[in-house]
């Protein structure tokens, strides 16, 4: 059924021009499948950790000692000042292969494969931006919510983490999910290093048998759907976490980042 179903699609498709006869292939029909199943767990996985380091460099950009502050601000600023395509070849072609050489004096093999170096370095140029955006919610906390917490009993380290750090996360959020959009446009690069994602198994595909443009028409609708739903998604957050009379952002703001 699915079989004859795709069947005609092709036949369907193929009236605009466009060849899609070899997604009939069961090989490379199933090297896409496995290409997007990458590619939305490299997705996953750096949207998740880019936020866990986003928080981590936030807090140290408001730490009391100057040094780590600078620490901090000198990392984000090497970070966000370079491309994320040389950071991920230099970390994978560079770092990776000392690691790899030293290790094997030892007689031993790396562990840490192109999928890490990916995730790690896509991650941790995204947490650089996250960092920026909660800073300044944190910044942004009315002086009165911090004596009022003070007065509670709170320590610094309580008001940080239960009165600044939430409302910093509801004020930054649509910058959040701005650079959340960016970063899964961004997870393409892991095809860069040879991480079998969506990009490099068409990458593949269109190598053998010269259809850039059926498979370039397929990575476009991808990430555009997958995308369109992060946007979706970050809208319905947005909503959850408004607070009448404080913070209330529009969505308006995170629809044309979105998109941009």
């Amino acid at each position: 059924m699915t079989d004859d179903l795709l069947a005609r699609a092709i036949a369907l498709v193929r009236h605009t021009g466009l060849d899609y006869g070899f997604l009939a292939e069961a090989y490379e029909r199933n090297a896409l499948l496995q290409g997007a199943k990458v590619s939305l767990l490299v997705m996953l996985s750096t949207v998740v950790l880019s936020l866990v380091f986003g928080v981590g460099l936030a807090r140290l950009l408001v730490s009391p000692h100057k040094r780590v502050r600078w620490l901090a601000q000198g990392f984000i600023e090497l970070t966000r000042n370079t491309p994320t395509l040389v950071q991920l070849c230099c970390a994978f072609l560079v770092v990776n292969t000392l690691i790899t050489q030293t290790l094997a004096r030892w007689q031993l093999t790396n562990p840490l494969t192109p999928f890490f170096w990916a995730v790690t370095l896509l991650s941790l140029h995204k947490a650089a931006f996250h960092a920026e955006a909660l800073r300044a919610g944190i910044e942004a906390v009315p002086p009165a919510m911090l004596e009022a917490a003070t007065s509670l009993g709170f320590s610094a380290r309580e008001r940080l983490w239960r009165v600044q750090l939430p409302l910093a996360l509801r004020a930054a959020w649509p910058s959040l999910m701005n650079n959340t959009v960016e970063l899964v446009k961004a997870s393409s690069l892991a095809s860069a290093i040879a991480v079998g994602d969506l990009t490099y198994s068409a990458l593949m595909i269109w190598t053998q048998r010269d259809n850039v443009l059926e498979c370039m028409v397929l990575l476009l609708l991808f990430y555009g759907v997958v995308t369109y739903a992060v946007h979706a998604l970050g809208v319905w957050i947005e909503r959850r976490l408004q607070m009448p009379g404080y913070g209330a952002t529009g969505h308006a703001a995170l629809g044309s980042a979105a998109h941009a």
